[in-house]
């Protein structure tokens, strides 16, 4: 066994907003945000703005602990962002992202009730990027929305 599994979580609002504007109504500061019109790394433009929040690194095998990590100051926030979805169109989603290696302990990717609640009362969607690894470290991604 190696430990080179690993996840991590975090939170993202796409649409067609002023991250800032954002920043200000939540009072929370985003890791990452980008504009519509703002320079991707290929040189390409966004044509949607991009909020991210929460970033959880800290891998738990039991990947609801950094879930729970990633919403806990986005719950007490709920109506905000029910009234920021309905007013502007966004979209929300509870981003998951493991790299399993396949020789080693996989995690328990089980949302809690608490954050099924939040995600269906903010209308979140879970996506699960899952990248898998066997033990000659060759990558086959596979993603699943729900």
């Amino acid at each position: 066994m190696t430990d080179k599994t690993s996840c991590y979580t975090y939170f993202i609002i796409t649409g067609n907003f002023e991250p800032d504007d954002l920043t200000r109504y939540l009072n929370l500061k985003p890791f990452e945000q980008w504009r519509i019109g703002d320079e991707k790394k290929n040189g390409k433009k966004f044509d949607f703005a991009a909020w991210k929040f929460g970033l959880c690194e800290v891998y738990d095998v039991l990947v609801e602990n950094q879930m729970h990590s990633t919403l806990k100051e986005l719950i007490p926030k709920k109506e905000k962002l029910k009234h920021l979805k309905a007013e502007f169109d966004l979209s929300f989603s509870l981003e998951i992202v493991p790299s399993i290696y396949i020789d080693e302990v996989h995690p328990c990717i089980s949302p809690s009730k608490e954050v099924i609640d939040f995600c269906s009362e903010t209308e979140t969607a879970i996506d699960i990027d899952y990248y898998v690894y066997d033990s000659r470290d060759e990558e086959c991604q596979i993603t699943e929305k729900s």
